[in-house]
């Protein structure tokens, strides 16, 4: 085992003045934590209970690297499942593990916590009691109005938020929270482990029906360069030779990095052509951009944008723009062959033949309406340049 010197963070949180960190130290330490989760979390490891006593210091050095400690309640989670037993620290426990359905996001939310603590010297969720403590952190929000929040910079308490969300869903990842402005200014984009939760959109891509595919592209064309600022980190990750596009040889080790996961070379094959929409077979930024979004997070971190974006994707569909997207307009758009109403039924919930904005914004949040099953139905061919 390594000998640690340098003492727990915690008591180097109490020798600060007002008991927090500067921002850049804070990041520094914060981009510590997230890549030790990041890691873990790759490797299908949950470490459970991350609070400040859990990470001590190398050595007494003020620079010194920080070490992730005490994995008695860490656990392997198999793909698909949750945790359904209450652990860790009242003060830094997730609302998911409260609910008893957690994963890895748990620990994204309570380097959340540490986040907040660092940055202003008290603990977001407070009570008297341990009951009292679940309660503030299933119903209530954090306080970013008393002092010091004021005087914190906007893209370090944007950070704190992501990672404070109460949907599992739409909370940043480790791997994500590593390519946050705030915490990746003066860091390396190479330390960014690829993101577990990027693979696992990409195997869920080739299960979506071939409209939800179609869907995902259009709202993909609708991010800017900073909002797939992740992306862009996870995608570079994956293109070992930065040629510009993952091939299948790159994408095949990047699934394989994903340990709880033993997919086969077909698969992986499987995988890559449905993403590869020019059929090219290679995987382009915007063509990995569709299949690796986090729809969730999009509608949560800001619904007015999603609002619009949304609204911007289904426009790409609706030619005539009277409101709806037809039958004829799907044909238009996907450039495929046959019957075209399996298609539109997918998505038509009120059965009036025609996809409305809701109906379409319903699409992009679920995996399927209808037909489950439904991925190429009898009699579609796929155009080869869509």
């Amino acid at each position: 085992m390594e000998l640690c010197e340098g003492g727990e963070l915690l008591d180097r949180i109490l020798a600060k003045k007002e008991s927090r960190y500067s921002e850049r130290d804070a990041a520094v330490v914060v981009r510590q934590m997230l890549k030790v989760a990041a890691e873990c979390h790759l490797r299908g490891l949950v470490h459970r209970d991350m609070k400040p006593e859990n990470f001590l210091f190398k050595s007494t050095e003020e620079e010194s690297p920080l070490k992730a400690t005490d994995f008695g309640l860490s656990d392997f989670i198999k793909p698909g499942k949750k945790f359904h037993d209450i652990v860790g620290s009242a003060y830094y426990v997730a609302p998911e593990v409260l609910k008893r359905r957690s994963g890895p996001e748990s620990d994204v939310w309570s380097i959340g916590v540490i986040s907040y603590i660092l940055l202003c010297g008290r603990r977001p969720f407070w009570d008297k009691t341990e009951d009292g403590i679940f309660k503030e952190v299933l119903k209530n929000k954090p306080d970013f109005r008393r002092k010091p929040w004021p005087t914190v910079s906007n893209s370090a308490k944007d950070f704190v938020k992501k990672l404070l969300v109460k949907d599992p869903r739409a909370r940043l990842t480790a791997a994500q929270a590593l390519s946050h402005p705030w915490v990746r200014e003066g860091g390396d984009a190479s330390e960014i482990p690829i993101d577990i939760s990027v693979l696992n959109n990409m195997r869920q891509f080739v299960k979506f029906s071939r409209l939800k595919q179609f869907a995902l592209r259009a709202l993909a064309t609708t991010l800017d360069e900073e909002e797939s600022a992740d992306l862009r980190d996870q995608f570079d990750a994956i293109d070992v030779d930065k040629n510009g596009a993952i091939s299948l040889d790159e994408m095949r080790q990047a699934l394989a990095k994903d340990h709880p996961w033993k997919l086969k070379d077909a698969r992986v094959a499987e995988i890559l052509q449905a993403i590869d929409s020019n059929t090219d077979g290679f995987v382009d930024f915007e063509e990995f951009v569709a299949a690796a979004l986090h729809v969730n997070q999009l509608e949560e971190h800001d619904s007015e944008k999603w609002q619009q974006r949304s609204r911007a994707a289904f426009e790409k569909f609706d030619i005539d723009g009277d409101g709806f997207i037809t039958a004829e307009e799907l044909r238009m758009h996907t450039g495929l062959k046959g019957s075209i109403e399996p298609l539109l039924e997918e998505a038509d919930i009120d059965n009036d033949g025609k996809i409305s904005l809701h109906e379409f914004r319903r699409l992009l949040r679920t995996a399927s309406i209808k037909s489950r099953n439904v991925r190429n139905p009898p009699g579609y061919l796929v155009s080869r340049k869509v």
